[in-house]
């Protein structure tokens, strides 16, 4: 048995979009210790893509956008997997967030009412309704883990309104812990990655100067892999971190201790 202890134990990953994508990096870390995966996405073209990678896993469509939808894929899943037969799932991951720049980056102040409801309803809600309609699937000690940023308090001008959006992500998870807490054990946990090399991210203008920047204020002058994000979100998942709930790890490398790097700052005021 692996340190994980999560052999044959079933969990819903949300979010996939592609290869790069964060919930297949954590697909892939929870499939190698031997777990379930039950994966569902937003459109029938990224179920092709889920469905080549995980092909031994079960795919459903949901937008998130509409708790609709959420409502029936949780009904899709109930059934597939036989609830009424006492089975459980051992764990969710939300790793979904949109926000609208099709009309370009604008200052804050100027941010539109309608795309910022919107990143808050997609980004950020869907964690809790999502929570809410699934709660009679999760078993008692079970996990649901989000995906967050290594700051909300650092003002990225190329990162829109999306900061406040993932704070209002983080704040969630000590009152879902709260309530879930009259009924069950279930934890409620994000992983807060610094800059990552996926196909979401290369859509953010000035992104790569910023992936650039932050590699060189690593500690150890490399990026972060994806792929440390997803152990992260992996031990979240498993007994193995069952003390730990309410709570935004940060993965990022030392990046947050570093900004005044010697090398950084020689050649910026030398």
């Amino acid at each position: 048995m692996s340190f994980l202890e999560i052999e044959k134990k079933r969990f819903v990953l949300f979010g996939l979009a592609n290869k790069k994508s964060v919930a297949c990096a954590i697909g892939r870390v929870l499939r190698e210790g031997g777990a379930e995966l039950i994966h569902v996405v937003r459109s029938e073209e990224r179920a092709v893509n889920a469905r080549k990678l995980f092909p031994e896993s079960q795919v459903f469509i949901c937008d998130v956008e509409d708790e609709a939808n959420i409502v029936r894929v949780r009904n899709e899943i109930a059934d597939a997997i036989g609830v009424d037969g006492g089975t459980k799932i051992d764990g969710i991951v939300h790793s979904i967030a949109f926000a609208n720049y099709s009309d370009g980056m604008k200052p804050f102040h100027e941010t539109i009412k309608a795309d910022f409801l919107q990143a808050v309803n997609v980004s950020c809600f869907s964690f809790i309704s999502i929570a809410n309609h699934f709660k009679n699937l999760l078993a008692e000690d079970g996990s649901m883990v989000t995906i967050s940023i290594s700051t909300t308090r650092m003002a990225a001008e190329n990162y829109g309104y999306m900061a406040p959006i993932k704070a209002a992500l983080d704040s969630s998870l000590c009152f879902l812990a709260k309530s879930f807490s009259e009924f069950s054990k279930v934890r409620f946990n994000a992983v807060a990655p610094g800059l990552l090399k996926t196909s979401a991210s290369a859509g953010i203008p000035g992104y790569v100067d910023s992936y650039l920047f932050a590699e060189k204020v690593a500690l150890r002058k490399e990026a972060l892999a994806t792929r440390e994000a997803a152990d992260t979100a992996a031990f979240l998942l498993s007994n193995r971190s069952s003390g730990i709930t309410c709570q935004t790890i940060v993965v990022d490398a030392g990046m947050s201790v570093n900004y005044f790097d010697k090398e950084i700052v020689t050649k910026t005021v030398g």
